[in-house]
C-alpha cells in the first residue's frame, strides 16, 4: 500500500500532536514501493526531506516545506536460531512496544528493560533508544534500508552503525540519506538481566521475582506512573539528554548536591540525571498556556491542548540557560527539532 499527499496534516503523525502540515507526504509498506516513487519522481531530491517513523521523538516548530517520508513497513520473522540466542528480523513500521512484547511472550530477552517506549521498529536504531541501563544497540545486529544516493537496498551491521548515547551514523553521516526498511536483532533465550536502574529491582520483586514478564511489567508500571500517556497529553517522552560530563566535575556538583544522581559514562566520564538538574531550578509542574514540564517528571515537556511547537521550543530554551546558569551544565535536546 502507498500513499502520496500533498498539504498533508501531521497532527495524528506526532506525538505532541501540534497541527502542522507537510508540502508533500508519501507512505508505504513495501521497500520496492519507495524505489518506484523515488525513480518515477526525480525531482524529489529538491525538496528538504523526512523521514518519520511514530512521530515520537519530533518537534514540530512549523508547517514542513518538503517531503516527509513514512517507512511503515509490517512483519516480524525468526531468521535463525540456536541453543542460546534467536535472530529476528522486524519492519520498520512495527509499533516498538508490540515488537518488545512479542520478544517477551516469546521468552527472548534483551529488549525488556526499552517497553513502553514510544515510536517504531525503523526509529531505534536511528536514535539508539535507551531505558534503564539498556540501550538498543545491545540488541541490534544489522540494520537494512535504502540509500537514497544510490537508490540501491544497503544494509550495515551493528559495528558499522557508531552507536552511541541516544546517537548512531543514521543521526550524523547519513541523516536524510538513508531510510531504514528493517531491523535484525540478536536475542537471548537466557537472558542476563538489568535490574539496577530506578526502582526496576523494587518493583520486579514486588510482582514475584525476576523473569521476562516481571521485568517487562515492572518497566511498564514504572513508566505508566512518571510518564504521561501520548494519547492522553501531547509530549514526545524525555525531552533532553542525561548530560555527559567529567568525572571530577560530576563528583564536585554531587558534594554540593548529594541527592543528584550520578552515573558511569566510560573513562573518565559521568552521567548527571537531566530530570533531576530541570526539577531543582523549579520547572518541574510548570505551565504557560498549554506549554508545560509534566508534574511527575521533570524531563517530559507537554502539550495541554493547544501549545505550539514554537511555544515548547522557547520553554526548552529557558530550561537549557536556568540548568546552566545554577550547574554550569549545558543540556542537549534529545527530540529533534523541525
Amino acid at each position: 500500500m502507498v500513499r502520496f499527499l500533498e498539504n498533508y496534516s501531521l497532527k495524528s503523525a506526532n506525538t505532541f500532536g501540534f497541527d502542522c502540515k507537510t508540502q508533500y507526504y508519501f507512505e508505504f509498506t513495501d521497500s520496492s514501493d519507495l524505489l518506484v516513487f523515488l525513480n518515477s519522481n526525480k525531482s524529489w531530491h529538491d525538496n528538504p526531506l523526512l523521514v518519520l517513523g511514530g512521530g515520537s521523538n519530533f518537534l514540530f516548530t512549523g508547517d514542513f516545506g518538503g517531503l516527509v517520508i513514512r517507512p511503515n513497513i509490517p512483519g516480524i520473522k525468526v531468521l535463525k536460531e540456536n541453543r542460546q540466542n534467536v535472530w529476528i528480523e522486524a519492519g520498520a513500521g512495527e509499533i516498538w512496544d508490540e515488537f518488545v512484547q512479542y520478544c517477551v511472550d516469546s521468552g527472548f530477552g534483551g529488549l525488556e528493560n526499552l517497553s513502553l517506549i514510544p515510536g517504531t521498529v525503523g526509529a531505534a536504531p536511528v536514535q539508539n533508544i535507551g531505558a534503564y541501563g539498556c540501550e538498543a544497540s545491545r540488541c541490534i545486529e544489522e540494520v537494512k534500508g535504502i540509500n537514497l544516493n544510490t537508490l540501491e537496498e544497503q544494509s550495515f551491521l551493528a559495528g558499522e552503525c557508531r552507536f552511541g548515547y541516544r546517537d548512531s551514523i543514521f543521526k550524523n553521516e547519513l541523516k536524510g540519506k538513508f531510510i531504514t526498511t528493517s531491523v535484525i536483532f540478536k536475542l537471548d533465550k537466557f537472558p542476563e538481566y538489568i535490574l539496577g536502574y530506578g526502582d526496576v529491582d523494587a518493583e520486579v520483586k514486588r510482582l514475584g521475582g525476576v523473569n521476562l514478564q516481571n521485568v517487562r511489567q515492572a518497566v511498564v508500571n514504572i513508566r505508566s506512573v512518571k510518564l504521561p500517556d501520548v494519547k492522553v497529553l501531547g509530549n514526545a517522552g524525555s525531552f533532553f539528554k542525561n548530560p555527559a560530563v567529567e568525572a571530577q566535575f560530576a563528583a564536585e556538583l554531587k558534594g554540593v548536591n548529594p541527592g543528584l544522581p550520578v552515573y558511569p559514562a566510560g573513562e573518565g566520564f559521568s552521567k548527571l540525571a537531566a530530570g533531576w538538574l530541570i526539577e531543582h531550578c523549579g520547572w518541574k509542574g510548570f505551565r504557560d498556556g498549554d506549554a508545560g514540564v509534566h508534574d511527575k517528571q521533570a524531563l517530559v515537556l507537554v502539550n495541554y491542548g493547544n501549545a505550539s511547537g514554537a511555544e515548547i521550543f522557547r520553554l526548552s530554551e529557558k530550561i537549557k540557560k536556568s540548568v546552566f546558569e545554577k550547574f554550569g551544565v549545558t543540556l542537549d535536546r534529545e527530540v529533534n527539532v523541525v
